[in-house]
């Protein structure tokens, strides 16, 4: 059975950066779908960023301009780079790969206060 497991998470300070990644252990030889969710207390799950294509994204509205997502070197890795980090991008993120299946991470905290 796949297993994916984020890391990169913690405690930055308003306007700092954090590195998000996940890599996927198991056997997965294709994809549909890479991407990045997150849910906040007392809210859905939401959005974040997602991957389908080398040149193709797709961003919430609220991480336009300061996440980029991206794949690593290996097929079954994820990367999710978070600039200019606000209190409201407080949540945890889940790292998701679209095969067959839907697989999920366990979630990895961001924290981001002063």
């Amino acid at each position: 059975q796949v297993q994916l497991v984020e890391s990169g998470g913690g405690l930055v300070q308003p306007g700092g950066s954090l590195r998000l990644s996940c890599a996927a252990t198991g056997t997965i030889f294709s994809y549909y779908t890479m991407g990045w969710y997150r849910q906040a207390p007392g809210e859905e799950r939401e959005l974040v960023a997602t991957l389908t294509h080398p040149e193709i994204a797709n961003y919430a509205e609220s991480a336009m301009g300061r996440f980029i997502i991206s794949r690593g070197h290996a097929k079954n890795t994820v990367y999710l780079q978070m600039d200019n980090l606000k209190p409201e991008d407080t949540a945890v993120y889940y790292c998701v790969f679209v095969t067959v299946q839907t697989y999920w991470g366990q979630g990895t905290q961001v924290t981001v206060s002063s």
